[in-house]
Protein backbone atom coordinates (compact mmCIF):
# COMPACT_ATOMS: atom_id res chain seq x y z
CA UNK A 1 0.00 0.00 0.00
CA UNK A 2 3.06 2.49 0.27
CA UNK A 3 4.92 1.82 -2.04
CA UNK A 4 1.41 2.13 -4.19
CA UNK A 5 1.06 5.27 -2.59
CA UNK A 6 4.65 6.28 -3.50
CA UNK A 7 3.75 5.82 -7.32
CA UNK A 8 0.73 7.72 -6.98
CA UNK A 9 2.70 10.67 -5.22
CA UNK A 10 5.41 10.57 -7.78
CA UNK A 11 2.93 10.16 -10.67
CA UNK A 12 1.34 13.47 -9.25
CA UNK A 13 4.46 15.23 -8.57
CA UNK A 14 5.81 14.63 -12.48
CA UNK A 15 2.27 15.89 -14.12
CA UNK A 16 2.38 18.92 -11.41
CA UNK A 17 5.88 19.42 -12.93
CA UNK A 18 5.02 19.23 -16.48
CA UNK A 19 1.80 21.34 -16.18
CA UNK A 20 3.86 24.14 -14.39
CA UNK A 21 6.75 24.03 -17.28
CA UNK A 22 4.09 25.38 -19.74
CA UNK A 23 1.72 27.37 -17.22
CA UNK A 24 4.33 29.06 -15.57
CA UNK A 25 5.86 30.97 -19.14
CA UNK A 26 6.78 34.57 -18.16
CA UNK A 27 7.79 36.11 -21.62
CA UNK A 28 10.52 38.08 -21.19
CA UNK A 29 11.58 40.58 -24.67
CA UNK A 30 14.29 42.32 -24.57
CA UNK A 31 16.85 44.22 -26.97
CA UNK A 32 19.70 41.45 -27.97
CA UNK A 33 22.68 41.58 -30.35
CA UNK A 34 21.97 41.28 -34.16
CA UNK A 35 21.75 37.70 -34.59
CA UNK A 36 23.22 36.92 -38.07
CA UNK A 37 20.15 34.87 -40.38
CA UNK A 38 18.75 34.41 -43.69
CA UNK A 39 15.82 32.61 -45.13
CA UNK A 40 15.82 28.47 -44.86
CA UNK A 41 16.97 26.66 -48.23
CA UNK A 42 15.11 24.98 -49.86
CA UNK A 43 15.75 21.12 -49.06
CA UNK A 44 17.02 21.71 -45.64
CA UNK A 45 15.62 20.57 -42.55
CA UNK A 46 13.23 21.79 -40.71
CA UNK A 47 14.62 23.36 -37.49
CA UNK A 48 13.64 21.81 -34.43
CA UNK A 49 12.33 24.25 -31.72
CA UNK A 50 10.79 23.88 -28.14
CA UNK A 51 8.16 26.89 -27.92
CA UNK A 52 5.24 28.38 -25.47
CA UNK A 53 2.05 28.63 -27.57
CA UNK A 54 -1.50 30.74 -26.55
CA UNK A 55 -3.31 27.62 -25.49
CA UNK A 56 -0.81 27.48 -22.27
CA UNK A 57 1.33 24.20 -23.83
CA UNK A 58 4.80 23.89 -25.26
CA UNK A 59 5.11 22.39 -28.69
CA UNK A 60 8.41 20.71 -30.79
CA UNK A 61 8.86 19.76 -34.18
CA UNK A 62 7.74 16.23 -33.10
CA UNK A 63 4.59 17.01 -31.54
CA UNK A 64 3.85 17.00 -35.49
CA UNK A 65 5.87 14.20 -36.53
CA UNK A 66 2.43 12.04 -37.68
CA UNK A 67 1.47 14.91 -40.19
CA UNK A 68 2.11 14.26 -43.91
CA UNK A 69 2.78 17.71 -44.39
CA UNK A 70 3.73 20.70 -41.70
CA UNK A 71 2.99 24.18 -43.08
CA UNK A 72 4.88 26.78 -40.68
CA UNK A 73 3.58 30.63 -41.10
CA UNK A 74 5.11 33.26 -39.45
CA UNK A 75 2.71 35.83 -38.64
CA UNK A 76 1.81 38.54 -35.99
CA UNK A 77 -1.11 40.27 -34.31
CA UNK A 78 -0.44 43.83 -35.92
CA UNK A 79 0.24 43.58 -39.54
CA UNK A 80 -2.80 44.65 -41.37
CA UNK A 81 -1.28 42.30 -44.27
CA UNK A 82 -0.97 39.45 -41.53
CA UNK A 83 -4.48 40.06 -39.94
CA UNK A 84 -6.02 40.07 -43.86
CA UNK A 85 -4.89 36.28 -44.04
CA UNK A 86 -6.25 35.03 -41.27
CA UNK A 87 -9.77 34.01 -42.45
CA UNK A 88 -7.99 32.29 -45.27
CA UNK A 89 -5.51 30.29 -43.11
CA UNK A 90 -8.34 29.38 -40.99
CA UNK A 91 -9.97 27.99 -43.47
CA UNK A 92 -6.91 25.99 -45.27
CA UNK A 93 -6.47 23.91 -41.53
CA UNK A 94 -10.24 23.44 -41.93
CA UNK A 95 -9.78 21.98 -45.58
CA UNK A 96 -6.75 19.88 -44.78
CA UNK A 97 -7.48 18.73 -41.15
CA UNK A 98 -8.31 15.47 -42.38
CA UNK A 99 -5.41 14.91 -45.03
CA UNK A 100 -2.94 15.16 -42.82
CA UNK A 101 -1.32 18.37 -42.83
CA UNK A 102 -0.72 20.28 -39.84
CA UNK A 103 -0.46 24.20 -40.09
CA UNK A 104 1.44 25.64 -36.80
CA UNK A 105 1.99 29.83 -36.60
CA UNK A 106 4.42 31.56 -34.72
CA UNK A 107 5.22 35.36 -34.31
CA UNK A 108 8.67 36.04 -34.45
CA UNK A 109 7.88 39.45 -33.55
CA UNK A 110 9.82 41.50 -30.66
CA UNK A 111 7.25 43.65 -28.45
CA UNK A 112 10.56 45.75 -27.49
CA UNK A 113 11.00 46.86 -31.51
CA UNK A 114 7.03 47.59 -32.14
CA UNK A 115 6.83 51.09 -32.67
CA UNK A 116 3.28 52.79 -31.29
CA UNK A 117 2.95 54.39 -34.36
CA UNK A 118 3.56 50.85 -36.50
CA UNK A 119 0.02 49.31 -34.53
CA UNK A 120 -2.42 51.68 -36.67
CA UNK A 121 -4.61 48.91 -38.14
CA UNK A 122 -5.00 46.59 -34.60
CA UNK A 123 -6.06 47.20 -31.40
CA UNK A 124 -3.33 44.85 -30.34
CA UNK A 125 0.66 45.12 -29.81
CA UNK A 126 2.44 41.19 -30.46
CA UNK A 127 3.25 40.25 -26.64
CA UNK A 128 2.42 37.20 -25.93
CA UNK A 129 -0.96 38.56 -24.22
CA UNK A 130 -2.08 40.31 -27.18
CA UNK A 131 -1.28 36.75 -28.91
CA UNK A 132 -3.93 34.88 -26.76
CA UNK A 133 -6.49 37.88 -27.22
CA UNK A 134 -6.26 37.34 -30.95
CA UNK A 135 -6.62 33.28 -30.76
CA UNK A 136 -9.62 33.95 -28.72
CA UNK A 137 -11.05 37.07 -30.78
CA UNK A 138 -10.32 35.00 -34.24
CA UNK A 139 -10.87 31.15 -33.02
CA UNK A 140 -7.72 30.11 -34.04
CA UNK A 141 -7.81 26.44 -35.14
CA UNK A 142 -3.84 25.89 -35.28
CA UNK A 143 -1.48 26.45 -32.34
CA UNK A 144 0.09 29.89 -32.37
CA UNK A 145 3.59 29.82 -31.11
CA UNK A 146 5.68 32.62 -29.23
CA UNK A 147 9.55 33.53 -30.49
CA UNK A 148 9.62 36.93 -29.64
CA UNK A 149 11.90 36.87 -26.56
CA UNK A 150 15.00 36.65 -28.00
CA UNK A 151 14.17 35.15 -32.14
CA UNK A 152 16.17 31.56 -31.09
CA UNK A 153 14.17 29.86 -33.38
CA UNK A 154 13.13 32.54 -36.16
CA UNK A 155 16.74 33.33 -37.30
CA UNK A 156 16.67 29.57 -38.14
CA UNK A 157 13.85 29.80 -40.39
CA UNK A 158 14.26 33.43 -41.47
CA UNK A 159 11.21 34.80 -41.82
CA UNK A 160 11.48 38.02 -44.01
CA UNK A 161 8.04 39.85 -43.33
CA UNK A 162 4.43 38.42 -41.95
CA UNK A 163 3.03 36.83 -43.21
CA UNK A 164 5.56 34.24 -44.62
CA UNK A 165 5.23 30.56 -44.84
CA UNK A 166 7.48 27.46 -44.85
CA UNK A 167 6.04 24.30 -45.83
CA UNK A 168 8.19 20.89 -45.16
CA UNK A 169 7.21 17.37 -46.65
CA UNK A 170 7.18 14.33 -44.49
CA UNK A 171 10.75 13.99 -44.43
CA UNK A 172 10.17 17.26 -43.37
CA UNK A 173 12.26 19.21 -45.77
CA UNK A 174 11.70 22.58 -46.91
CA UNK A 175 9.81 22.00 -50.25
CA UNK A 176 8.01 25.81 -50.49
CA UNK A 177 8.63 29.15 -48.81
CA UNK A 178 7.11 32.08 -49.64
CA UNK A 179 3.57 34.03 -49.70
CA UNK A 180 0.07 32.74 -49.42
CA UNK A 181 -1.20 34.00 -52.51
CA UNK A 182 -0.48 36.70 -54.55
CA UNK A 183 -3.68 38.64 -53.33
CA UNK A 184 -3.84 40.75 -50.10
CA UNK A 185 -7.20 41.74 -50.10
CA UNK A 186 -9.75 39.66 -48.20
CA UNK A 187 -12.16 38.14 -50.92
CA UNK A 188 -10.09 37.99 -53.67
CA UNK A 189 -7.93 34.92 -53.64
CA UNK A 190 -8.25 31.72 -51.65
CA UNK A 191 -4.13 30.88 -50.69
CA UNK A 192 -3.93 29.35 -54.49
CA UNK A 193 0.33 29.39 -54.01
CA UNK A 194 0.23 27.13 -50.66
CA UNK A 195 -2.88 25.63 -51.20
CA UNK A 196 -1.02 24.21 -54.29
CA UNK A 197 2.09 23.33 -52.65
CA UNK A 198 0.42 21.58 -50.05
CA UNK A 199 -1.54 19.41 -52.94
CA UNK A 200 1.49 18.56 -54.54
CA UNK A 201 2.94 17.17 -51.55
CA UNK A 202 0.19 15.06 -51.00
CA UNK A 203 0.70 13.87 -54.22
CA UNK A 204 4.02 12.87 -54.08
CA UNK A 205 4.95 15.86 -56.25
CA UNK A 206 7.40 18.91 -55.88
CA UNK A 207 6.33 22.28 -55.55
CA UNK A 208 6.20 24.06 -58.35
CA UNK A 209 7.06 26.69 -57.84
CA UNK A 210 9.27 26.32 -54.92
CA UNK A 211 9.58 29.85 -53.69
CA UNK A 212 7.97 33.09 -54.17
CA UNK A 213 8.42 36.26 -52.74
CA UNK A 214 6.83 37.76 -50.07
CA UNK A 215 4.72 40.44 -49.01
CA UNK A 216 4.06 42.05 -45.42
CA UNK A 217 5.19 43.84 -42.83
CA UNK A 218 9.07 43.20 -42.39
CA UNK A 219 10.08 41.43 -39.28
CA UNK A 220 10.42 43.28 -35.59
CA UNK A 221 13.84 41.71 -34.98
CA UNK A 222 14.55 42.79 -31.00
CA UNK A 223 17.76 44.33 -32.21
CA UNK A 224 15.76 47.49 -34.05
CA UNK A 225 15.36 49.30 -31.45
CA UNK A 226 17.02 52.51 -32.48
CA UNK A 227 14.42 54.23 -34.50
CA UNK A 228 12.14 53.38 -31.93
CA UNK A 229 13.85 55.34 -29.18
CA UNK A 230 14.29 58.06 -31.64
CA UNK A 231 10.52 58.41 -32.32
CA UNK A 232 9.57 58.40 -28.34
CA UNK A 233 12.39 61.75 -28.33
CA UNK A 234 10.61 63.27 -30.51
CA UNK A 235 6.62 62.71 -29.40
CA UNK A 236 8.07 64.17 -25.75
CA UNK A 237 9.62 66.93 -27.54
CA UNK A 238 6.54 68.07 -28.86
CA UNK A 239 5.16 71.63 -27.65
CA UNK A 240 1.62 70.51 -25.52
CA UNK A 241 -0.68 73.57 -25.50
CA UNK A 242 -3.82 73.94 -23.62
CA UNK A 243 -6.29 76.60 -25.13
CA UNK A 244 -9.62 77.86 -24.14
CA UNK A 245 -13.06 76.55 -25.18
CA UNK A 246 -16.60 77.87 -24.51
CA UNK A 247 -19.94 75.93 -25.21
CA UNK A 248 -20.17 77.34 -28.50
CA UNK A 249 -16.80 75.84 -29.28
CA UNK A 250 -18.06 72.21 -28.54
CA UNK A 251 -20.81 72.49 -30.33
CA UNK A 252 -18.41 73.01 -33.30
CA UNK A 253 -16.39 70.47 -32.17
CA UNK A 254 -19.04 67.84 -32.01
CA UNK A 255 -20.38 69.09 -35.55
CA UNK A 256 -17.00 67.45 -36.79
CA UNK A 257 -17.05 69.10 -39.90
CA UNK A 258 -13.95 67.00 -40.88
CA UNK A 259 -12.44 63.53 -42.70
CA UNK A 260 -11.93 62.23 -39.41
CA UNK A 261 -13.31 60.33 -36.17
CA UNK A 262 -12.74 62.26 -32.85
CA UNK A 263 -11.63 60.65 -29.64
CA UNK A 264 -13.30 63.58 -26.91
CA UNK A 265 -12.26 62.89 -23.35
CA UNK A 266 -13.62 65.16 -20.74
CA UNK A 267 -11.32 65.04 -17.75
CA UNK A 268 -10.08 66.95 -14.64
CA UNK A 269 -6.65 66.93 -12.68
CA UNK A 270 -9.08 65.88 -9.29
CA UNK A 271 -10.83 62.88 -11.06
CA UNK A 272 -8.32 60.20 -10.31
CA UNK A 273 -9.86 57.74 -12.41
CA UNK A 274 -9.43 60.33 -15.24
CA UNK A 275 -5.94 60.12 -14.53
CA UNK A 276 -5.41 56.88 -14.34
CA UNK A 277 -7.05 56.24 -17.96
CA UNK A 278 -5.38 59.23 -19.73
CA UNK A 279 -1.90 57.72 -20.91
CA UNK A 280 -4.32 55.34 -23.09
CA UNK A 281 -5.86 57.77 -25.03
CA UNK A 282 -2.12 59.79 -26.05
CA UNK A 283 -1.50 55.72 -27.10
CA UNK A 284 -4.04 55.86 -29.41
CA UNK A 285 -3.38 59.07 -30.86
CA UNK A 286 -0.09 57.79 -31.87
CA UNK A 287 -1.38 54.25 -32.56
CA UNK A 288 -4.28 55.59 -34.96
CA UNK A 289 -2.89 59.32 -35.61
CA UNK A 290 -1.69 58.94 -39.14
CA UNK A 291 -4.85 57.63 -40.08
CA UNK A 292 -8.43 59.64 -40.47
CA UNK A 293 -8.25 59.72 -36.46
CA UNK A 294 -8.04 62.21 -33.88
CA UNK A 295 -7.65 62.30 -29.90
CA UNK A 296 -9.05 65.63 -28.12
CA UNK A 297 -8.89 66.26 -24.36
CA UNK A 298 -10.92 68.92 -22.59
CA UNK A 299 -10.22 69.63 -19.23
CA UNK A 300 -12.97 70.21 -16.54
CA UNK A 301 -11.09 72.42 -14.63
CA UNK A 302 -11.86 75.91 -13.30
CA UNK A 303 -10.02 78.75 -15.46
CA UNK A 304 -7.56 78.93 -12.36
CA UNK A 305 -6.61 75.87 -12.91
CA UNK A 306 -5.51 76.24 -16.05
CA UNK A 307 -1.66 75.81 -14.88
CA UNK A 308 -2.38 72.76 -13.20
CA UNK A 309 -4.38 71.01 -15.77
CA UNK A 310 -1.02 72.19 -18.26
CA UNK A 311 0.97 70.77 -16.08
CA UNK A 312 -0.70 67.24 -15.78
CA UNK A 313 -1.10 67.66 -19.82
CA UNK A 314 2.77 67.39 -20.21
CA UNK A 315 3.57 64.57 -17.38
CA UNK A 316 1.43 62.69 -19.56
CA UNK A 317 3.00 63.90 -23.10
CA UNK A 318 -0.49 65.09 -24.05
CA UNK A 319 0.52 66.49 -27.68
CA UNK A 320 -2.76 66.36 -28.98
CA UNK A 321 -5.31 69.29 -29.27
CA UNK A 322 -6.17 70.01 -25.17
CA UNK A 323 -8.75 72.38 -24.33
CA UNK A 324 -10.10 73.57 -21.01
CA UNK A 325 -13.94 74.84 -20.66
CA UNK A 326 -13.83 78.69 -20.27
CA UNK A 327 -17.01 79.27 -18.84
CA UNK A 328 -17.79 79.29 -15.12
CA UNK A 329 -20.78 77.16 -15.22
CA UNK A 330 -19.89 73.66 -15.52
CA UNK A 331 -23.70 72.41 -16.42
CA UNK A 332 -22.81 74.37 -19.11
CA UNK A 333 -20.26 72.15 -20.38
CA UNK A 334 -22.33 69.48 -19.81
CA UNK A 335 -25.03 70.69 -21.79
CA UNK A 336 -23.16 71.40 -24.80
CA UNK A 337 -21.19 68.28 -24.19
CA UNK A 338 -24.41 66.06 -24.22
CA UNK A 339 -27.60 66.53 -22.07
CA UNK A 340 -28.04 63.17 -21.70
CA UNK A 341 -25.23 63.01 -19.72
CA UNK A 342 -25.29 63.39 -16.41
CA UNK A 343 -21.84 64.66 -15.66
CA UNK A 344 -19.98 62.35 -13.88
CA UNK A 345 -16.35 62.35 -15.13
CA UNK A 346 -14.64 61.08 -16.68
CA UNK A 347 -17.35 61.24 -20.04
CA UNK A 348 -15.79 59.43 -23.76
CA UNK A 349 -17.53 60.24 -27.13
CA UNK A 350 -16.53 58.81 -30.24
CA UNK A 351 -17.63 60.91 -33.24
CA UNK A 352 -17.94 60.53 -36.76
CA UNK A 353 -17.78 63.02 -39.80
CA UNK A 354 -20.61 65.48 -39.53
CA UNK A 355 -21.30 64.86 -35.58
CA UNK A 356 -22.91 61.02 -35.31
CA UNK A 357 -21.59 59.51 -32.14
CA UNK A 358 -20.62 56.21 -32.81
CA UNK A 359 -19.41 55.81 -28.67
CA UNK A 360 -19.97 57.79 -25.69
CA UNK A 361 -19.20 56.49 -22.07
CA UNK A 362 -19.59 57.99 -18.48
CA UNK A 363 -16.75 56.47 -16.58
CA UNK A 364 -13.26 55.05 -17.08
CA UNK A 365 -13.01 53.02 -20.99
CA UNK A 366 -11.73 49.37 -21.34
CA UNK A 367 -8.67 50.09 -23.53
CA UNK A 368 -9.28 47.72 -25.57
CA UNK A 369 -12.60 47.30 -26.30
CA UNK A 370 -12.22 50.62 -27.34
CA UNK A 371 -9.25 50.22 -29.68
CA UNK A 372 -10.98 47.82 -31.28
CA UNK A 373 -13.89 49.80 -31.67
CA UNK A 374 -11.91 51.99 -33.73
CA UNK A 375 -9.58 50.01 -36.02
CA UNK A 376 -12.56 48.21 -36.68
CA UNK A 377 -14.54 51.56 -37.81
CA UNK A 378 -15.54 51.49 -41.49
CA UNK A 379 -13.69 54.85 -41.63
CA UNK A 380 -10.09 52.95 -40.44
CA UNK A 381 -10.37 49.38 -40.57
CA UNK A 382 -7.62 46.68 -40.56
CA UNK A 383 -6.64 46.34 -43.99
CA UNK A 384 -5.17 48.56 -46.28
Amino acid sequence: MKKYSFSIALLWSVCTLGMAQTSAFKPNPQAVAEIPHEVLAIGASAPDFRLPATDGKYYTLKDFAKSKVLVIVFTCNHCPTAQAYEDRLIALTADYKTKGVQVVAISPNSPVSLLLEELGYTDLNDDFESMQQRVKDKKYNFPYLYDGDNHAVSVKYGPVATPHVFVFDAARKLQYQGRIDASEKPGTANSEDLRASIDALLAGKTPNPQTTKVFGCSTKWAWKIEFKDQVQKEWDAKPIKLEDIDAAGIKTLLANKTDKLLLINVWATWCGPCIIEYPEFVKMQRMYGDRDFEFVSISADKLEQKDKALSMLKKKSSAVRNYIFSGKDSYALIEAMDPAWNGALPYTMLIEPEGKVAYKLQGSIKPLELRKMIAEHPKLGRYY
